[in-house]
């Protein structure tokens, strides 16, 4: 998955840039509990006086790679100044994603980033520049990144619960991309063995790269409900999987590549990550919450164009943002075939949410490193 597991680069119109609007509400949503993560960590009487080393692990492309640590920046500087500390002014800041990652366009951006935030916190910094020191690390977040007790506060947002392979065992998945109603039960218990394997090798490895005392803030998606193929966090992809088995009938989409293709991700319960916290050892849970949102970033807008009305179409143009690399990967299919399988998946969604509101169940934790 290292070299195919990507957004979509680039600025276009299908964009993971331009597409993201969704996951920036996630980040903002949450922007509270990482407020309350780096208060506590600058509190810590061990903590560095004047530095703070931040990771953005899974950070793709686009103006999110940025906003989540801007905000950091500006809480961290603030909080410094009210503690009567010297000011936190300078800032190691690692963006993380896999090789495939568009980095080329965060880097474009990153003057106009340090601009923008040295404007926008004004006066506070005249007399003690701010200095940030970006860098990018590709690799996977499965492995290790980065130098032992090196890291005070890590953060990821929807990047957990994609998984670093797709689960062995998935032959009898067929007319499914992901767990499903239909799905036999060794299907399930794959999925969910690939997800203690990854998330356990995610935390051993964090656990070696925070300091003692460190903070981390995880949002991804998740589920509520016990049963690991509830309707809450599979219809999504049910419906996607409708869409691609359509196409296959009309012979647009080869039959056998689509019945040996699986997604690589997976929507734990709150319950299923205490576990795996708990059972690895090294983090104290401060904060665990499920939360909804909807599919539909523009829902609630007003005076919007007339296709983004259309939450089907806004859900299928984010969905493409995210998956398109994955399914071009596997089917090699071109552009207009491509184009036709997220038209007739908005289409999908679009009779769905005509009758139902399209819940997105996030879970947010917040880890503090154990001494």
């Amino acid at each position: 998955m290292d070299n195919v597991l990507h957004m979509n680069g680039g600025m276009g119109e299908t964009s993971y840039a331009k597409n993201s609007l969704l996951q920036w509400k996630g980040i903002a949503t949450t922007l509270p509990i990482t407020k309350e993560a780096i208060a506590e960590l600058m509190c810590n009487s061990s903590f560095p006086i004047g530095r703070l080393a931040i990771a953005n692990l899974g950070c793709a492309s686009g103006p999110n790679s940025l906003f989540l640590v801007s905000e950091v920046i500006k809480a961290a500087h603030k909080l410094s100044r009210e503690l009567g500390h010297k000011s936190t002014d300078q800032f190691q800041i690692f963006l993380n994603d896999l090789p495939g990652n568009d980095f080329n366009n965060i880097f474009s951006s990153i003057q106009g980033f340090k601009e923008k935030i040295m404007e926008e916190m004004g006066s506070c910094t005249d007399s003690e520049p701010i200095l940030m020191f970006i860098t990018g690390v590709p690799g996977s977040f499965y492995d290790r990144l980065f130098q032992s007790d090196s890291l005070h506060f890590i953060h990821s947002s929807y990047s957990v619960h994609w998984s670093s392979q797709v689960p062995r065992g998935l032959e009898e998945n067929k007319g499914n991309i992901y767990m499903a109603k239909t799905s036999p039960q060794c299907v399930l218990e794959a999925y969910y063995k690939q997800f203690r394997t990854d998330f356990s090798s995610f935390l051993n490895h964090r656990a070696q790269e925070l300091v003692t005392g460190g903070r981390m803030v995880l949002t991804f998606f998740g589920r509520r409900s016990a049963e690991p193929c509830a309707k809450e966090c599979c219809y999504i992809w049910e419906l996607m999987s409708m869409a691609l088995n359509q196409m296959a009938l009309e012979g647009l989409i080869d039959q056998d590549k689509l019945d040996s293709f699986n997604l690589p991700l997976f929507t734990p319960s709150a319950m299923e990550v205490e576990a795996e916290i708990q059972k690895q050892g090294s983090f104290a849970i401060k904060h665990l919450e499920l939360w909804d949102m909807s599919w539909n970033a523009y829902e609630g807008e007003v005076d919007l164009p007339k296709a983004l009305r259309d939450g089907g179409y806004n859900v299928s143009r984010c969905m493409k943002a995210l998956f398109e690399p994955i399914i071009t990967h596997k089917f090699n299919l071109p552009r207009e075939v491509m184009n036709e399988v997220f038209k007739r998946y908005g289409l999908l969604l679009s009779d769905w949410m005509a009758n139902e509101r399209a819940i997105l169940v996030s879970l947010t934790v917040s880890l503090t490193k154990r001494g």
